[in-house]
């Protein structure tokens, strides 16, 4: 099974090609209402030779994407939600050709004026859109971790096969891949190193974890993310699921990825290499500059990212983790050893579970052992196919919603 860094420049070459004879690009924008798709239209805002939007898609805030269609103008723009789509009184521009229903994002990621697919879709319900792009040997932003996490051995082998090649968004996995392709290859690495900001309750005790609400719970101190992300965030499922994404992106073993808490959120990641070498990605926590690397590379350009100020002080601190008070994480290294259909199960217990949560229907604490419990009780399958990993989605779901606790 090949990896990111075993094939990344060689895949990127044709699109570096057409890049320098001035050809733009077009782009599928995949969940371009939420937060990672409005800053990856902030990059295309700030290239508009260079790159060209050929279809948007949303589920929900379609008010936006309508707005987004009369400025950018692409073929398409897919709605997912066919209840939202249909009762809605669409104003499109004559060109913008509009498409309903989640099976839609599968066709326009396929279709050949698409030359980078941006998969931006919280969840797993990103899975088929990513899935498809890389059959279609596509160049693939991805910002749905999730998609790796369930299906990440699959997803790579196809990569390997077609020629697409995935460059993450995630700000953790982009600072990986530019410190790693600077130092050569994965035989050179000893560990990477993810940071974590440790969310709104760094400090917080075990006993003080039980009260916490669901308002406390969505105010993050550094990023500005959507209700789910911001949940995985506060418990550090988030850190979890990059443990696996790490796992498979990188094809490295789980022994070899460690985190870090580092609460200024300025250090993105970092990579040690064999002869003790450190070599760290920095920058204020802003999206667009990982998302206008994944699309540019293997080329770097001024861009509207922000800047560091080096004429004020900057404090960097580093602790590690306690995974005692934050046992999601001690999961997500569980699941990156075991591979197989663990990370399916994982991601889907955890998103039932954040919404149960996010409900009142479970405690903040509730979702770790829920999810903990759901991974315990599931049938592993170490290689299976793609409908035995939705199977098991749907299967950890179903248990979720039975889940109680046992006190």
């Amino acid at each position: 099974m090949q990896n990111i860094m075993s094939h990344g420049m060689s895949a990127a070459s044709s699109l570096s090609d057409k890049s320098r004879s001035n050809k733009s690009l077009g782009l599928a924008i995949l969940g371009a209402s939420g937060s990672i798709g409005k800053s990856t239209l902030d990059v295309v805002r700030a290239f508009p030779d260079r790159f060209h939007v050929v279809a948007l898609s949303a589920h929900q805030r379609l008010e936006d994407v309508e707005a987004l269609a009369h400025e950018f103008r692409p073929a398409f723009l897919v709605a997912t939600c066919p209840d939202s789509a249909t009762a809605r009184a669409w104003n499109l521009p004559e060109q913008v050709e509009l498409l309903v229903g989640p099976d839609e994002v599968q066709r326009v990621v396929c279709d050949q004026r698409v030359d980078i697919v941006v998969a931006a879709i919280v969840g797993r319900a990103g899975l088929e859109g990513t899935w498809a792009a890389v059959d279609a040997g596509k160049r693939v932003a991805l910002a749905n971790k999730e998609t790796l996490v369930m299906a990440g051995q699959s997803v790579m082998q196809r990569a390997a096969e077609t020629g697409a090649l995935l460059l993450p968004i995630d700000s953790e996995h982009s600072a990986i891949f530019q410190a790693m392709g600077a130092g050569g290859d994965l035989d050179q690495v000893r560990n990477i190193i993810l940071t974590a900001s440790g969310g709104p309750f760094l400090r917080l005790t075990p006993a003080q974890l039980e009260d916490v609400t669901v308002s406390a719970a969505l105010r993050h101190p550094t990023w500005n993310m959507g209700p789910k992300i911001t949940i995985d965030s506060a418990t550090m499922m988030n850190k979890a699921l990059e443990v696996i994404e790490a796992r498979w992106l990188f094809g490295i073993t789980a022994d070899r990825i460690q985190v870090v808490v580092h609460p200024q959120s300025l250090v993105h990641s970092m990579v040690e290499f064999v002869d003790g070498a450190v070599l760290a990605q920095l920058s204020p926590p802003d999206m667009r500059l990982p998302i206008q690397f994944a699309l540019t590379y293997p080329e770097r350009s001024a861009g509207p990212a922000s800047r560091m100020d080096w004429t004020s002080p900057w404090s960097l601190q580093f602790e590690p983790p306690d995974l005692d008070r934050f046992p999601s994480l001690k999961l997500g290294f569980q699941v990156a050893r075991d591979g197989g259909t663990a990370g399916a199960v994982l991601n889907a217990a955890n998103e039932a579970a954040v919404e149960r949560f996010l409900a009142g229907e479970l405690r903040f604490l509730d979702i770790s052992r829920a999810c903990s419990d759901v991974l315990a009780h599931h049938t592993y399958e170490k290689t299976p196919t793609l409908t035995s990993i939705l199977s098991l989605d749907r299967w950890a779901r179903e248990e979720m919603k039975l889940w109680k606790r046992c006190s």
